[in-house]
């Protein structure tokens, strides 16, 4: 009886070991495909070597530079280094786990009556014309992240969307017009707002700081961003953080009503 006991207590030590394996194997690919070509990979390989020379130092016994090096062996510094890298993977984790707002209807009822519907037409019109004039803008679409801080940074508006408005909006001699202009279920809520610029090294040089904005807001969150380029007048789409370029008013459209779900 007892050597039976023992056989299975080996045995579900070994099933433990083999699944806290199988799961650390799962949790540092998600790392790689999380940092995969951005700037936080050389960051992590700065940090081991780093960590590295610290133990050297400690096995050397110069206890002076190792008290030095010792701070970057506290749990706080990579949590404060790659921040970013880990608000993105948490979102990730947590927008796996509850899914979009279709299934949160199917937890919560009541929330099929609130849609967020937005009529994309007004919206085409006018990245058209402010393409057609070289008029910067920078228009963001959210159904399910909470961007109050960046809806915070700007001037809050709360307006039902209208061609006329986002053109007035990003006119070069309006004071609303640099920075972002924030869109949630039907309603222009802030313009002029700041949103976080991306860290990746792979986007092209002629690229600037709008579209970086623009990318560095879909890698964090879950929201769709419109990116008028006032050098060329290309509209350009960033969504997941990458970023689809010169489109047409037919794709604009297309990816919109894909994004919100109107159809």
């Amino acid at each position: 009886m007892s050597l039976n006991l023992l056989y299975l207590a080996t045995w579900d030590t070994r099933f433990t070991l083999v699944i806290d394996m199988v799961l650390i194997g799962f949790l540092i690919f998600a790392i790689y495909k999380l940092v995969e070509g951005s700037i936080a990979v050389k960051s992590i390989l700065g940090f081991l070597v780093v960590y590295l020379f610290y133990w050297i130092v400690r096995a050397l016994h110069l206890n002076r530079l190792a008290s030095i090096l010792s701070i970057f062996t506290t749990p706080i510094v990579p949590i404060i280094i790659f921040q970013r890298e880990i608000r993105h993977f948490l979102f990730s984790i947590g927008k796996s786990l509850l899914g979009s707002k279709a299934m949160m209807v199917q937890i919560i009822p009541w929330l099929t009556d609130q849609k967020s519907e937005v009529d994309v037409t007004p919206v085409v019109k006018a990245v058209q014309t402010l393409g057609g004039s070289n008029t910067g803008a920078l228009i963001v679409f959210t159904k399910d992240a909470d961007l109050r801080h960046y809806e915070e940074s700007g001037d809050l508006i709360n307006a039902v969307v209208s061609a006329r408005l986002l053109i007035a909006i990003f006119n070069k001699y309006s004071p609303l017009h640099d920075g972002a202009v924030i869109i949630h279920s039907n309603k222009i809520v802030a313009a002029r707002c700041i949103l976080p610029v991306t860290d990746n090294p792979n986007i092209a040089a002629r690229f600037g700081l709008r579209h970086k904005a623009a990318v560095g807001l879909t890698e964090i969150t879950d929201a769709l961003v419109l990116i008028v380029s006032e050098e060329s007048g290309q509209i350009s789409i960033a969504k997941k953080g990458s970023m689809e370029n010169n489109l047409s008013a037919q794709e604009i459209r297309s990816a919109l009503k894909e994004y919100i779900g109107n159809g």
